[in-house]
């Protein structure tokens, strides 16, 4: 998908949040700022309804507002902290030398809490998918928190609350961002195919907001992917558009746990295409190879498509597809 993402472009403002009462609340911190634990499953919009709330309280969210992914910070080594152009600044070469991983996230975390807001009275940081983070870190951010509660609100976003200590949670107050319904997931839709001044009727909204199952940004992904596939978000359109992404996608989780050895999943996905989604054995093949040319290079791809090729021969007299299939992932293992 080249086209600038409909998620973004089309990003909500505070006022637009479906679910009604997670944006009750977060209009009331507007009014009285606290810290705040965001809190609900995948694709609920909790990411979108935080950074709405930022653009509603600060003059200057650009310089005010710190999102930090906790998933993608603590993934980083060492090296990579330190370099990360978002913390290089107040990391200098001592620290960088001697200090460990977990020393200079704790630093991140103490330096970006520090800082003098640039407008208003206080800025704002975003711990997106928190419940990655280290008890030990989140001992660390529960002082950081105490020490510059005047100047610094913290908002926790995660899907799993449980995940954090109990002191986090008792100086946070809970917003709880429940899937959006059907219904909701539908207006949003209307609203955003509307602004892009996409064909639509209201069969397609729906059954993309059936596909979706309550996630909110895939839901809107699926209609940008089904118009800029057709020109239009219809019920056709939508059924042929999103059954072959399901299609990409269930091959590359069974390539990913034919490479981790994990042949009774990628097995029991290839069953699923062949005999419940009816797709042929040489359609499955060639989206396997697909899928091979997006994460393989050089000798590798080499090899995979030699299979490939003995595989097809095969497939030419074969009594049992599932057989030869199966054969070949199991080839595929690292």
């Amino acid at each position: 998908m080249d086209a600038p993402l409909w998620t973004e472009t089309h990003a909500p403002a505070l006022d637009d949040i479906p679910q009604p009462k997670a944006r009750e609340h977060l209009q009331g911190a507007v009014e009285e700022p606290m810290n705040l634990l965001v809190h609900g499953p995948k694709g609920a919009g909790k990411t979108a309804g935080v950074r709405a709330y930022a653009e509603e309280v600060h003059a200057n969210p650009d310089a005010d507002f710190t999102e930090l992914n906790v998933a993608d910070v603590f993934d980083l080594t060492k090296k990579e902290v330190a370099n990360d152009p978002r913390f290089s600044s107040f990391i200098d070469s001592k620290r960088r030398r001697e200090s460990s991983k977990a020393d200079l996230i704790n630093h991140v975390l103490k330096e970006s809490a520090s800082y003098t807001p640039m407008s208003g009275t206080y800025k704002t940081i975003l711990l997106d998918n928190a419940e990655g983070m280290r008890e030990d870190f989140q001992q660390a951010l529960r002082r950081v928190m105490e020490q510059y509660y005047e100047a610094t609100q913290f908002v926790i976003a995660t899907r799993q609350p449980s995940a954090l200590i109990p002191p986090i949670r008792s100086r946070c107050f809970p917003v709880v961002m429940r899937a959006p319904t059907h219904e909701e997931t539908v207006s949003v839709l209307r609203n955003v195919v509307t602004a892009e001044g996409a064909d639509h009727d209201d069969d397609g909204l729906e059954y993309v907001a059936g596909y979706a199952e309550g996630d909110l940004r895939r839901a809107v992904l699926a209609a940008q992917t089904t118009y800029e596939e057709s020109g239009e978000v219809t019920m056709d359109a939508a059924y042929e558009t999103l059954n072959a992404v399901e299609a990409d996608d269930a091959v590359e989780g069974m390539v990913e746990a034919a490479e981790e050895g994990r042949f009774t999943d990628a097995r029991s996905t290839l069953d699923d295409l062949l005999v419940d989604e009816g797709y042929g054995a040489d359609d499955v093949l060639e989206e396997l190879l697909s899928v091979a040319r997006s994460r393989y290079s050089g000798r590798r791809l080499a090899e995979v498509h030699r299979l490939a090729g003995e595989t097809d021969m095969a497939l030419t007299d074969a009594a049992n597809e599932r057989i030869h299939l199966s054969h070949l992932l199991a080839r595929l293992q690292r």
